[in-house]
């Protein structure tokens, strides 16, 4: 077993230690409205948002202490996290390691049967997710960057982990991203089941100037979001199956590169969240066949400085997204909260920040974000993946050399 810290270091959020109405520490209260989080000048002042609270929504506060908790640490560029049934958690790293956590902080040896990675850039062992049919037949899914003839692409593989959880057995790739390019960026991948079954699978649009048109393009997967069966079938009812020329995998094209899906409950709908470029950070409601822009579409400019496409931010047949944020905060993954510990937050939309290094918590009304909190900004770290527990908290893992597990809770 490798090293670890458990809870060695607790630290109380400056959030608020407001009492509630009846005057008892930790009852939940009104969550006031007030001035935009975001208080930096947008790269693009010229732009304007499509409607109101489409960025910069105003900011509100949880009235009530929270703490965090480092349960263990020691991980190297922990990428995904998942929950297993037991309590126990998945967590991949970049290089290609995926260990299994627990709760109380012992961190696993490598897990053996995963295949090959490409870990250059950006690309490597990326996001895990455990299957619906996990307590009949243990299968485990992930995405990483697949090391083919004449360069790489993003693939997901499938397997059946171990009794003894020390190894993935009858693994098998069940979709593989085309074209096949040489390059380390933009990936995505996320991945996450609906409540029917079907795996949405999130790519990225490989970066380089010459790729990026292939997010329109629908014989391409870059730039896409994919929606298959879990055992890499095609859905029937996907938008563009029998179109000639199409990819029957894509659910929907023109996103640029996405490392976070979540599904909403009580929905069932995904939402995605992608990097842009120097602002464009976007959420996203992905709908069959639609199209999301990128990159004749967008908010948010060049990294050299300048408009991309004339600054052009809104068009006929291009959906706008549900938030967007000017400048990036660099999203990884994103969970919708479910859970007791936080009825205040039921429904809201935890987005991982990496540059920004917080949670985004984003309060969701009729499909649009009416309010914008920072969670987690004491701990300093960048984080990439967010996970909420059976009993309501929120776990994190940081994107760093000496990646965390962390545990957000009540104080």
């Amino acid at each position: 077993m490798r090293p670890m810290l458990l809870a060695a270091a607790t630290s109380i959020l400056a959030l608020a230690a407001a009492c509630g109405a009846n005057g008892e520490p930790g009852t939940p209260g009104p969550q006031q409205a007030g001035a935009s989080v975001e208080t930096r000048p947008a790269n693009a002042p010229d732009q304007r948002p499509a409607f109101a609270n489409q960025t910069r929504a105003p900011g509100v506060t949880t009235e009530r202490a929270l703490t965090h908790t480092v349960v263990a640490s020691g991980l190297v560029q922990p990428w995904g996290l998942a929950m297993l049934p037991d309590g126990r958690w998945l967590v991949t790293e970049l290089q290609g390691r995926m260990r299994i956590v627990t709760a109380d902080g012992q961190v696993g040896e490598p897990i053996a049967g995963l295949p090959a990675v490409d870990a250059r850039g950006q690309g490597g062992l990326l996001d895990v997710v455990v299957g619906p049919t996990f307590a009949r037949d243990r299968m485990i899914y992930w995405s990483y960057a697949e090391p083919r003839d004449g360069g790489n692409a993003t693939s997901v593989a499938r397997g059946a982990l171990s009794a003894d959880g020390t190894r993935v057995e009858g693994v098998e790739v069940i979709f593989r991203a085309l074209p096949v390019y040489d390059g380390t960026m933009h990936f995505g991948s996320s991945l996450a089941f609906d409540p029917a079954g079907h795996l949405f699978i999130t790519l990225g649009d490989r970066s380089d100037a010459p790729m990026r048109p292939q997010a329109q393009q629908l014989d391409s997967h870059m730039g896409k979001i994919i929606r298959i069966n879990a055992d890499g079938s095609v859905p029937a009812d996907n938008p563009f199956v029998g179109r000639e020329g199409a990819l029957p995998e894509i659910w929907s094209v023109g996103h640029r590169n996405v490392q976070g899906v979540a599904i909403q409950p009580g929905t069932g709908a995904a939402w995605t969240v992608e990097h842009g470029t120097r602002g464009g950070d976007e959420v996203n409601q992905v709908q069959a066949g639609r199209n999301y822009g990128w990159p004749e579409v967008t908010y948010g400019i060049e990294y050299r400085g300048g408009p991309i496409n004339d600054g052009i931010t809104a068009r006929e047949g291009i959906e706008q997204p549900v938030y967007y944020w000017d400048p990036s905060i660099a999203p990884g993954d994103q969970v919708f909260y479910d859970g007791a510990m936080f009825p205040e937050w039921q429904g809201d939309l935890l987005v991982a920040a990496l540059k920004d290094k917080h949670i985004a918590r984003l309060v969701i009304e009729d499909g649009r974000v009416v309010g914008e909190e920072r969670l987690l900004v004491d701990l300093g770290e960048r984080v990439r993946d967010i996970a909420v527990a059976p009993d309501g908290a929120v776990w994190a893992i940081t994107d760093e050399d000496d990646g965390k597990l962390v545990r957000l809770a009540l104080r």
